[in-house]
């Protein structure tokens, strides 16, 4: 799992860092002494999980999540348990007040592991269908029938013809879900099926019933994949 470490204090990135490097599993991305540069860090890579600091100069680690359209697994590692209620309000993995021992980092890892695992949406291994749970049940869906993906806040919304279904997912974990020969990510808040595209102008692509924005840093890739004459 990818992670990066968010804290002005150098000696409790230290500490996570050290905590990171015994742990099977973690991979540590990048080193933020500020939610600025963590945010930067967070547009151009993949992580699964932020070890994140509250009280930060110019931004909060509570503003960061604000800020963020698609947010990783957040474990919170602060000298402030009052900030807990409004942390979890965000709905954040775990909430670690220093100083922390090994044992109760793991244990937050564990929880942070075990949510990135638990998925409504499971690809099957032809790659043409998915299984949603809608309704009190589970649904069969032709990946042919999604017409796009929508970023809603914890949830993501599969658009359809006839009907939206919506699911406890993040935007990244579904992208590593559906196929690559038939989606991509066209914006921090959509994922396209590239066979549904009508037209494309300006910054913005023509699904039907809706023109979804091209985000600036998705233009390059997206336009790679158009198979123009």
């Amino acid at each position: 799992m990818n992670c990066i470490i968010v804290d002005d204090e150098e000696f409790s990135r230290n500490v996570v860092k050290h905590y990171v490097g015994k742990t099977d599993g973690l991979k540590l991305v990048a080193e933020c002494e500020s939610a600025t540069d963590a945010f930067n860090v967070l547009k151009s890579n993949e992580v699964d999980i932020v070890f994140l600091d509250v009280e930060m100069p110019e931004m909060s680690g509570l503003d960061l999540m604000k800020a963020l359209d698609d947010t990783p697994q957040i474990i919170m590692i602060t000298s402030r348990p009052n900030y807990a209620v409004e942390a979890f309000e965000y709905k954040v993995t775990d909430y670690l007040v220093k100083p922390v021992n090994y044992a109760r980092f793991l244990k937050a890892v564990n929880k942070a592991e075990s949510n990135l695992k638990a998925t409504n949406v499971t690809v099957e291994n032809q790659k043409d269908e998915v299984f949603v749970k809608a309704d009190n049940k589970i649904i069969k869906l032709k990946l042919s029938e999604i017409l796009f993906v929508e970023a809603l806040s914890d949830y993501v919304i599969l658009n359809t013809a006839k009907r939206k279904y919506i699911i406890h997912s993040t935007m990244k974990g579904l992208e590593k879900k559906l196929p690559e020969s038939d989606f991509i990510r066209v914006h921090r808040s959509y994922i396209i099926n590239m066979n549904k595209i009508e037209a494309i102008e300006d910054l913005s692509v023509n699904m039907p019933g809706k023109a979804i924005p091209i985000g600036a840093s998705f233009k390059n890739s997206f336009m790679k994949r158009l198979n123009l004459l």
